[in-house]
């Protein structure tokens, strides 16, 4: 949980921009973007398999690309 004190003698912008960076660096908003909807475990799977397919195909190529 994300807390932030505000001194009265701090700008409110500068405390919102504090808050911000602590929401993003402990990972709040990616945490309620991955759980926003259900995904069945398979399709998690799948989506996995075919990034390691495409990551492992650019390798290759950029392997191949380089021999000349």
């Amino acid at each position: 949980m994300a807390t932030i004190v505000v001194d009265d003698s701090e700008n409110l912008e500068k405390a919102i921009k504090r808050f911000k960076r602590m929401v993003e660096k402990e990972g709040i908003i990616r945490e309620f973007k991955k759980r926003e909807y259900f995904v069945k475990p398979s399709a998690t799977l799948h989506q996995k398999k075919t990034t390691l397919e495409r990551k492992q195909l650019n390798k290759r190529r950029k392997a191949e690309r380089k021999d000349y």
